[in-house]
């Protein structure tokens, strides 16, 4: 078959359509668009998830059991014992951008290909981000509450003093696809454009963004006015932005996380947010989610948010063509597009 087919195409050929496909059984964990699941259903054997709720850990692991391909979401934790538990599991095509809920070493291990879906929500997480700046550099909702609660009683120069965006410092901590989307945006309001990242961008790159280097993170942190966090969750990762980091900051800098909640301790910050050792805060996730850390609902000029970055109908819809493309390139025999690197030569 030629690489360029498509699924319809692989649906289309007899031999594949009278054999082969529908032996492959797909598990969904959750309810994905109707567009993506109709795709699915015509080529394939599939366990839907019509419910929309997450499975259990027991469920899921009794679920996999006769499974082929596993399509999950990032609130989804294939761990070791599930991995190992699916004797007929060859792919897992993740339906989101981080891997860090899969264990990719015993993947690895089982021959078992991972892939997920980059690229498709770069541009939706980096218009939230500009949107929370916005929000938290202008006070929006304070000013909303005002107006809410009766409290405004006309025009006065000092009535919701916010900050001006334009020269303000942005520190973007990992600049891969999301981190630069985001410096594309805020260059274009006149913000100074920073960044800390394992490697230095080319050249080319940090001249269109006029983004500075910084190979010391804690320097950075120092400087800024504002950090957006756009680096992936690793162990290394962890706590990377931790108490002690925290003192670091300015006393009005604003912190934005719609990576992963575990990057922050999300305590120390909210403690921080509370004593107004911050300007403020903007979290689309959090470390132990779906819980949100209580004192964050405390604290003023805060954005808390329940992890929507890629939450657009454009985003999702290519998030499952992603995914059926990763598919289509398995069932073939050649390796997706979106494996995840690590395990590329492990395959």
């Amino acid at each position: 078959m030629e690489l360029n087919e498509t699924l319809g195409d692989i649906i289309k050929n007899k031999e594949m359509k009278n054999n082969n496909l529908k032996k492959n059984i797909i598990l969904l964990t959750r309810k994905l668009p109707e567009k993506i699941e109709k795709k699915l259903q015509k080529a394939f054997t599939v366990i839907q998830n019509n419910s929309d709720k997450k499975y259990s850990y027991k469920d899921l692991k009794k679920k996999i059991q006769d499974v082929d391909i596993l399509i999950p979401c990032i609130t989804d934790t294939i761990d070791a014992s599930l991995i190992r538990s699916a004797k007929r599991l060859k792919l897992i095509a993740n339906f989101g951008n981080g891997v860090d809920n899969i264990d990719l070493i015993t993947a690895g291990e089982k021959k078992i290909v991972v892939t997920n879906t980059p690229d498709v929500l770069t541009d939706d997480t980096a218009d939230l981000v500009l949107t929370m700046i916005l929000i938290i550099c202008r006070k929006i909702l304070l000013a909303k509450s005002t107006l809410i609660n009766g409290n405004w009683h006309g025009w006065g120069p000092n009535e919701t003093i916010g900050e001006r965006v334009k020269n303000k410092k942005l520190a973007i901590i990992g600049m891969g696809r999301i981190g630069t989307a985001v410096a594309e945006r805020m260059k274009m309001v006149g913000m100074e454009i920073n960044y800390h990242n394992r490697k230095r961008v080319s050249k080319k790159v940090e001249s269109m963004l006029s983004a500075k280097y910084w190979d010391n993170l804690d320097n950075l942190l120092s400087y800024a006015d504002v950090i957006s966090i756009h680096c992936p969750y690793t162990p290394e990762t962890f706590h990377l932005i931790s108490k002690k980091r925290l003192k670091l900051l300015k006393k009005n800098c604003i912190i934005i996380n719609t990576s992963r909640g575990e990057i922050i301790d999300e305590e120390a910050l909210a403690e921080n947010l509370y004593k107004k050792k911050l300007g403020g805060v903007g979290l689309d996730v959090f470390e132990h989610e779906p819980q949100v850390t209580l004192k964050l609902f405390e604290c003023e000029n805060v954005v808390l948010l329940p992890h929507i970055s890629s939450a657009t109908r454009e985003s999702r819809i290519a998030m499952g063509e992603r995914v059926i493309k990763n598919i289509e390139f398995f069932v073939r025999g050649k390796t997706p597009p979106d494996v995840i690197e690590k395990l590329r030569n492990r395959y």
